[in-house]
């Protein structure tokens, strides 16, 4: 049990660190091609942050835990929202920008309702991945296109040469598969261990653990004060998580949901902190979050785990 928990940590570890380095290699290269820092934090920040949860989630599905892969993706919404934004509430008001509320939170509501709609006949299949992986070409084209059209964004110049940037990109990958191989092995291991459920296992463990680099990078954007990023961050890492993750996931093994938990209850926290985190966009003011903000979703979020657990 010592050795499965060094291997958990471990696993955990290789997925913090392989995460920055895509993040930062990922971030290098697309000021490489001057995209603004809002697309940035928008797509390739995103994506970056949501490693952990597709490697996890291929993971479980090949080694038959397809609640943990759901479960992961669930879970991985509700935490960055109750968790990681609640978090860099407690720090700084946060401006909404206009491109938010009528871009990004409108996709976010739609593909969790789309999902929601593939989850009802407990299964996910290869055809359905298809359609959300789709949902994302068109996702990120569309993000290009109006922020092209609309955003002011002053562009940085990057000084890694190219060379570098794939050698981390490459040794991101390798540390971020090893660390998904590690930590969901001993994620089953516990979960048998302790006689707990893999959706439990998936929306606490798992969850938690690859919301971490969505934590992380939303600090260290506040501390740079770059807040475009960070809220532009938790928003695409929450929609890259259901049309990526779960999209290319069930394109390579399809996903059957064992603990029905998940799309009678589950599904709908997810989908309410979404809807709760639009209302705060026009209340009390007007696209501002404050820390009253932060406060009420963070003691949403420990209601739920305490329901949960």
């Amino acid at each position: 049990m010592i050795l499965q928990l060094i291997f958990l940590l471990l696993g955990l570890f290789l997925l913090i660190l392989g995460s920055n380095y895509l993040l930062k290699s990922s971030v290098e290269l697309s000021l490489k091609y001057n995209i603004s820092k809002v697309v940035i934090g928008l797509t390739v920040v995103s994506f970056a942050t949501s490693a952990p949860e597709l490697l996890i989630s291929i993971s479980s599905a090949l080694k038959s835990s397809s609640d943990i892969a759901i479960s992961n993706v669930i879970g991985s919404n509700i935490a960055n929202i109750g968790l990681v934004f609640s978090t860099a509430l407690f720090f700084v008001t946060i401006k909404i920008s206009k491109n938010n509320v009528k871009y990004d939170l409108p996709w976010l509501l739609i593909v969790s309702a789309v999902f929601f709609f593939f989850l009802q006949d407990l299964i996910i299949t290869k055809y359905e991945g298809i359609i959300l992986v789709a949902l994302l070409s068109v996702f990120i084209y569309f993000m290009f296109k109006m922020r092209e059209d609309n955003d002011d964004d002053e562009i940085e110049e990057t000084k890694m040469s190219i060379s570098k940037i794939i050698i981390l990109l490459i040794v991101s990958s390798l540390l971020l598969f090893i660390g998904s191989e590690l930590f969901v092995d001993s994620a089953i291991f516990f979960a048998k261990y302790f006689q707990v459920s893999e959706r439990v296992i998936g929306l606490t463990l798992v969850a938690i653990g690859t919301s971490l680099p969505e934590l992380v990078t939303s600090l260290v954007a506040i501390y740079k004060k770059e807040l475009d990023i960070s809220v532009g961050n938790i928003i695409g890492s929450n929609i890259f998580n259901i049309l990526a993750v779960i999209g290319i996931t069930s394109i390579i093994h399809e996903l059957e949901v064992v603990g029905t938990q998940i799309i009678h209850f589950d599904i709908y926290v997810m989908i309410g902190f979404s809807i709760l985190l639009g209302l705060f966009f026009f209340i009390p003011k007007k696209y501002t979050l404050y820390r009253p903000h932060g406060i009420i979703l963070f003691l949403l979020f420990l209601t739920y785990y305490y329901n949960l657990l």
